[in-house]
This record gives structure tokens, sequence and C-alpha cells, in this order.
């Protein structure tokens, strides 16, 4: 009853190659999982796609990739990035990178981008949990599981995705809560979407938050503010775990734009600005 799915012999069966050549997904990889005696196969998502729009060899960022996503980017955003990504994937090395942050700020939409330009695959942890039950939502599986039974399913696959190299993680805005969570995220690099809350809880409120489970109660932006200030509060030093932060109120000061207007490639941009600078930086101390 409340038990964590687990991911069975199918899955390490396709995991283990890759592991052991360091490979990308070149195809839909098929998870099997357990969950009360009942075993769903789910895909992983965009694998196929990503493969066929990034080049192995080049890291081409297609301006259709962009488009896909409903951005709008110039070619010399696009340029910038792969150049960038250029940089980065000396240093990398094929590890992986985790984007956490608050609920609505922007992981999964950046997390694309990034791994469509650093050539890597992307997962969604929401969505694979979401996957393993049958397609139940985010809010549903906390309105007849609880929690918990979230929390433990979210955990485990943070485990199973740490073993693996050349992915980008888009995590739950509540991962960072849990110490394990980040034994397995600090295998790779960590990496904070830091949001201000006013500008959050405007795109929220435009979204809607009714798949949003720890707010979908709330109504009206003083509600959603005063929901996500509190949570804040709770997780902001776990947050601060996180190897990297990038913060759109340094961007939008830096482009001399407001908050709100920030694209995600300009977000993503400053994603890899910020792991090459790390990077760099651990390897300068290394050398000396």
């Amino acid at each position: 009853m409340g038990a964590t799915f687990s991911f069975i012999n199918p899955f390490m069966n396709i995991l283990t190659p890759l592991l052991t050549t360091g490979a990308r997904f070149s195809q839909s990889l098929q998870l099997s999982s357990s969950i009360n005696s009942d075993k769903i196969v789910r895909k992983s998502s965009d694998s196929e796609s990503v493969q066929s729009k990034v080049s192995s060899s080049s890291h081409n960022v297609q301006a259709s990739v962009l488009e896909s996503e409903c951005l709008s980017a110039s070619i010399e955003e696009i340029e910038t990035l792969k150049n960038k990504a250029e940089e980065v994937e000396e240093y990398l090395d094929g590890r992986c990178v985790y984007l956490v942050g608050m609920m609505g700020s922007g992981k999964t939409t950046v997390g694309r981008i990034l791994a469509e330009t650093l050539g890597y695959s992307f997962f969604d942890c929401d969505r694979l949990i979401e996957q393993a039950v049958g397609g139940t939502t985010v809010a549903e599986i906390f309105e007849l599981r609880g929690e918990k039974f979230f929390r433990d399913n979210e955990t485990e696959v943070l485990q199973k995705l740490s073993l693996m190299h050349r992915l980008v993680v888009s995590t739950g805005g509540g991962a960072v809560v849990r110490p394990i969570n980040w034994r397995h995220m600090h295998k790779g690099i960590s990496v904070w979407l830091d949001v201000p809350l006013e500008a959050l809880a405007k795109r929220i409120i435009a979204q809607g938050t009714k798949s949003r489970p720890l707010l979908h109660e709330e109504s009206g932006g003083d509600a959603t503010l005063k929901r996500l200030t509190t949570l804040m509060d709770k997780r902001a030093e776990n947050y601060g775990n996180a190897t990297a932060t990038v913060s759109l109120q340094n961007i939008a000061v830096k482009r001399e734009k407001d908050v709100c207007n920030i694209t995600p490639t300009e977000i993503t941009l400053e994603v890899l600005i910020q792991i090459d600078n790390l990077l760099k930086h651990q390897k300068s101390v290394v050398v000396l």
C-alpha cells in the first residue's frame, strides 16, 4: 500500500550497456515497474526526437528545436548557445545536469533546450513517475497516495538516473528537501533556477494551479504568493546546496529588462555560463 515502484531487470538490461559505453539514448527506453503487484511499462519521452535533431559530433542546435518550444530565438542566440555548449562539454565530460527550483521556474523548458544544445537526453522526474503509475498526474498521486508515496518514488527515480551519463534532469520542486536526493544529484552538476517569487506567482497564476498539488487549493495572486513564500522559506537552504545558481534577477539586471520578459533561451545560456565557470574553477583548483 504505500510502497515505491521498483525498476526491474528489463530496465537494467538496457541501462547496463549505456553505463558501460557512456552512450546517449538512441531509442525510447522501456521502463518496467511494479506498483501494488501491477506491472506498468513506460517509455522515456522525446529521446528519438532529441537524437534526430542534435548531431552527436557537432552539437548543432536547429531553429526548429526552439520553435517547437514556442520560443523566439535569433540566429545569433542559437550560435551563442552552440558555442558555449562546445566550451562546456570539454569540462562536463558526460556528467548529468540536474535542474532544481520552485514549481513553475522553467526547469522543463530550459532543460529541453539545454539537453538538445549539449547533445544530451532529457528526463522530467515528474513525468517519469506519472508514466510509471499509468498516466496518473502528480496532483492525483498526491491526492490518492499522499506526498510521501510521491517523494519515495521521486528518490528512486533520481537514484536510477544518477547511474547514467549525458542526461539533463528536471526535478520536482520539493526534491531538494531530502538529503539522499542530493547524494544522487551531486554525482553530476546541479543548477538552481532562482526566480523572484513575484514573477513566479504571476507565471503560475497564468498557467493555473490545478496541476500543482501544493498550490491547487489557493486562489488569487495574494494567496499564491503567500503560499510560494512559505514554501521558499522552507526550501531556500536546500536549494542552496546546488553546485551552481542561475538568478533571473541577475539576468534581468545584466540585460536591462524585466524578469518576466527573460526568455528560456537567455536562461539556458546563463546555465551554460555558470556551469562553465564552475567547472573551469574546479579544474584550476585541481591543477594548483
